[in-house]
């Protein structure tokens, strides 16, 4: 084979040339897809010698297809030639690499530290020359190193560090989700393809020639292996309609069976390892026949083998036995530590009987494993632990942990091999109990259902109850999640006998949980120092699972803003493939901050990213939480339709559930909407199905957010002794202890009920909460509903400051109709009309705006999304809604369309 130029792929090497010397110029990162055999790996080489020909730093990975279970292999390749550079580095960076890779002992490291660290330590090597990253067989890449070089990807612009990723087309890879710049590399033309082929083999008889064209197809590995074996086809007229791969693989293994046994049983070694080294006792002698063969290149000085394809290690493997394939993985185990993972999955490898030995290694490893941030491979080493136990007791354990964390980290509903793991059989009731309530509580299943078979697993634990273990741990952290989901007392009264039943303290996070999310009301008090103590430390928190429970017990307590950056993080990981539940979660709860901290077009924009996962991964349950944040924006900003769009949907598969959270949700949405325009009949009624005036209930934990609701609206229907009487409990619930939000609300309530002579002493006491501001909408309806009580006290003056300060709020939310109530009491007051009415309000939102001006400037629908992290979906809708807005009907009228918007005079 030719060693000169590339033959047919001009217009590759121009692109890839091209973003090599921009990336080591500026950094960025490019895709590069194609199918097996097309040329994706010489392209590869071409731009890595073209970015050392610039003075660039190479740095090479690659995944492989027998070890992408291994946790973080790849970022070992990556980092092994930087020692020098990583000992150089702060501690806390040199440790969260060490950790990852396995050369350190200490805690996880947590994604974004060790994104960073990545970062530091890639420009510490770029501080010489520019780097270059080189990864072939992405899809094959172990997912922890995926998740992590994704999560860098997205943050080298600017750095001089480039980074080239090679995938196979439709073997799937976390990058392919990732937004990256791709460049597809298809097959050559006919005229490339001959004259590969004449270059190659410039003697084949022309008959030969056009038959190895027609089998072929323009695949270049084709081209050069297929005329190197004993002719094409010659005596199987049928191979012309066999797949180039499967014809590949055909010719490799007819090589491969030619071999000396010994030679096979070598290769065999070096297939399985992954590592691309050689043993000691290996005579490079013993490989001669396979170089001769075109299988593998020999490094003369390391002594490593790289196998010439992908294809040709696959075909190694496919024509071993299971008992080869075994005995291999023994003979490799011995190569590493006691301790290791590697080990640990090799003996796995080599197992053919349950054995409790390596599945108490594989679960030990898989704890390393997660610990250091990687709970994808944690689940296959729990699975495979499960399938190796001998005792159903461990069984159970072991794959209920994994298929636990398939469903509530991963976001993995549908694995197959975990369903089937946590089924077990008779007497193995715990693990599909918490298997299928996991799954059930996420795809928005019966509550009742849910509740019988969590109730049946902690029964099923098996007294005495020692010690609180993982098992025991989330059988009863998935009760308190049903329990609140389902909003009912006879629920909570169920759960708090089955924890009394245990007889145990729980830990730390259950304790939490119980008191701040389960019962906020009547118990988080207490609770609050030690949440406060453990929020302090999120930021240290490298589990994002628990990061995640962390910020679910800060959730109704209004401590939510010392989790966002820690929920941030978890978001990236899952955008990166990561942690997929664990980061759908993330986006409901930074939902729901924002829509009470006011980020209401921040939230717009999470919740189109965030239902695009909850649909794509079947998670109806939070998926109907980002509805929730949608509708309470659309409520507060008028547009009923939206509202009623929502809310059907919402209580149209929450009701037959009886998931209560969902309906009371619904309720608000509907709440809101009906106090901004007017018909707060209707609002008390809705109000009414959350909280009741007599008191705040306990299994409700969401009637925390409608008390100000609740109040307005009853005070608007002439229900005073309602009203007050539900100030009244409030009060004697001490709610205001809670937050400053809630002290906020508590009193406002009090202003909004408070007779004449005490009313201002309420509301003066409401607006002096410290950060009161941080919830603007529920400032500014208190900062309203005390100016319309000191209008009609005849104090116009002092009404109008609070009415002005509370329009400027209503204006920047783009609460439409609560702006329009305060235009009317300022009107009321004799402040003229004209004022802030006469410029009309913009049509556009801030995000449809952005949208509008980058498609204005000539921007596809793919590039806005990859620019704003949004689906080309998603921009279409929003261009849907705009062209009727400004009147248009075509993306060509868009520039013209935004000129008149912004200067109407013209």
């Amino acid at each position: 084979m030719s060693t000169g130029p590339l033959v047919g792929r001009t217009r590759e090497l121009g692109l890839l040339h091209g973003f090599v010397e921009t990336a080591v110029a500026e950094g960025g990162a490019l895709l590069m897809a194609g199918e097996a055999g097309v040329g994706k790996t010489a392209l590869l080489g071409a731009a890595a010698a073209h970015a050392a020909g610039l003075g660039a730093r190479v740095l090479r990975a690659s995944g492989v297809e027998f070890e992408a279970e291994v946790s973080f292999a790849g970022l070992h390749q990556l980092v092994a030639p930087l020692s020098a550079e990583i000992a150089a580095l702060p501690p806390d960076a040199r440790r969260a690499i060490g950790v990852a890779v396995g050369l350190a002992v200490g805690p996880a490291p947590d994604q974004l530290a060790l994104t960073n660290a990545l970062l530091a330590l890639l420009s510490a090597a770029a501080s010489e020359s520019s780097v270059l990253m080189v990864v072939d067989d992405l899809q094959w890449l172990d997912r922890a190193s995926a998740t992590l070089f994704g999560l860098l990807a997205r943050r080298l612009d600017g750095t001089g560090i480039g980074l080239l990723g090679v995938v196979r087309t439709g073997e799937g890879s976390v990058f392919e989700e990732a937004g990256l710049p791709e460049i597809a590399v298809g097959p050559l033309d006919d005229d490339a393809a001959a004259a590969l082929l004449t270059e190659a083999f410039p003697d084949l008889p022309p008959r030969a020639a056009r038959q190895v064209l027609a089998e072929a197809q323009g695949n270049p590995l084709a081209l050069i292996e297929l005329p190197t074996h004993d002719g094409p086809a010659a005596a199987d007229p049928s191979v012309g309609r066999t797949p180039v791969g499967r014809r590949l693989r055909l010719t490799f293994a007819r090589r491969i069976e030619g071999l000396p046994a010994e030679t096979r049983a070598q290769l065999l070694l070096a297939a399985l390892d992954g590592t691309g080294e050689l043993f000691p006792a290996i005579s490079v002698g013993e490989l001669e026949p396979a170089e001769r063969a075109r299988l593998i290149r020999v490094h003369p000085v390391t002594r490593g083998v790289q196998f010439r394809h992908p294809l040709t290690r696959s075909a190694v493997v496919e024509l071993s036995t299971d008992q080869e394939r075994r005995e291999t993985h023994r003979r490799l185990a011995a190569r590493h530590p006691a301790d290791s993972e590697r080990r640990a999955w090799h003996l796995a490898e080599a197992a053919s009987a349950p054995d409790e030995q390596i599945a108490q290694l594989l679960e030990e490893a898989a704890l390393k494993t997660k610990g250091r941030g990687d709970p994808v491979g944690a689940i296959d080493l729990l699975l495979r632990a499960a399938e190796l136990s001998p005792g159903p007791d461990d069984h159970d354990r072991r794959a209920m942990f994994a298929t636990y964390l398939g469903a509530d980290v991963t976001g993995d509903l549908t694995n197959p091999r975990a369903l089937a793991a946590g089924r077990g059989g008779q007497g193995r009731t715990v693990a599909a109990a918490v298997a299928a309530a996991a799954y059930m509580v996420n795809s928005g299943g019966d509550i009742d259902t849910i509740h019988r078979l969590l109730l049946g697993a902690l029964r099923n634990v098996g007294q005495p109850v020692r010690g609180w273990d993982a098992p025991l741990s989330e059988i009863v952290y998935v009760l308190q999640a049903n329990c609140s989901f389902g909003s009912r007392a006879e629920l909570l009264d169920d759960y708090q006998a089955a924890l009394d039943g245990l007889g145990l303290e729980p830990p730390e996070i259950l304790t939490l949980l119980g008191s701040t999310f389960l019962q906020p009301a009547r118990l988080a008090r207490p609770s609050l120092p030690l949440l406060d103590e453990a929020i302090a430390g999120i930021g240290d928190q490298s589990d994002h699972a628990h990061a995640v429970r962390l910020a679910i017990a800060a959730m109704y307590v209004d401590r939510m803003a010392g989790c966002r950056n820690a929920l941030w993080r978890v978001v990236e990981h899952g955008r990166a493939g990561g942690a997929i539940a664990s980061a759908i979660k993330a986006f409901a709860l930074l939902g729901f901050d924002g829509v009470l901290s006011g980020d209401w077009d921040g939230v717009l924009r999470l919740a189109d990213e965030g239902l695009a996962f909850t649909t794509r991964h079947h998670y109806r349950l939070l998926g109907g939480f980002l509805q929730y944040d949608q509708a309470m924006i659309a409520a507060a900003r008028g547009d009923r339709t939206t509202v009623r769009r929502l809310t059907d949907d919402l209580v149209s598969w929450g009701g037959p559930n009886r998931i209560g959270f969902v309906l009371q949700l619904a309720a608000h949405a509907k709440a809101i909407d009906a106090l901004g325009s007017g018909e707060f009949e209707t609002a008390y009624r809705h109000a009414l199905e959350i909280c009741s005036p007599e008191t705040v209930p306990v299994c409700k934990p969401a009637a925390l957010w409608v008390l100000l609701d609740l109040v307005e609206a009853a005070v608007r229907v002439e229900r005073m002794r309602e009203a007050r009487a539900h100030v009244a409990d409030i009060q004697q619930a001490a709610v205001a202890d809670l937050s400053p939000r809630l002290s906020l609300i508590t009193a406002g309530a009090t202003g909004m009920t408070a007779p004449s002579a005490s009313f201002r002493d309420a509301f003066d006491a409401a607006l002096a909460t410290p950060g009161a501001n941080r919830w603007p909408f529920a400032h500014a309806r208190i900062r309203l509903a005390y100016g319309e009580r000191l209008r009609r006290a005849k104090s116009t003056s002092e009404a109008r400051r609070h009415l002005t300060d509370a329009l400027d709020t209503f204006e920047r939310l783009g609460a439409i109709p609560w702006a329009t109530r305060c235009r009317a009491e300022l009107r009321a007051s004799g402040l003229p009309a004209a004022d802030r009415a006469t410029e009309p309000p913009d049509p556009l939102t801030p995000q449809e705006r952005e949208i509008a001006a980058l498609a204005a400037a000539g921007l596809t629908n793919k590039q806005i999304g990859e620019r704003l992290y949004l689906s080309p979906r998603t921009v279409g809708a929003h261009l849907y809604h705009v062209f009727p807005k400004l009147g248009i009907s075509s993306r060509a009228a868009l520039r013209d369309a935004l000129e008149r918007l912004s200067n109407p005079s013209v």
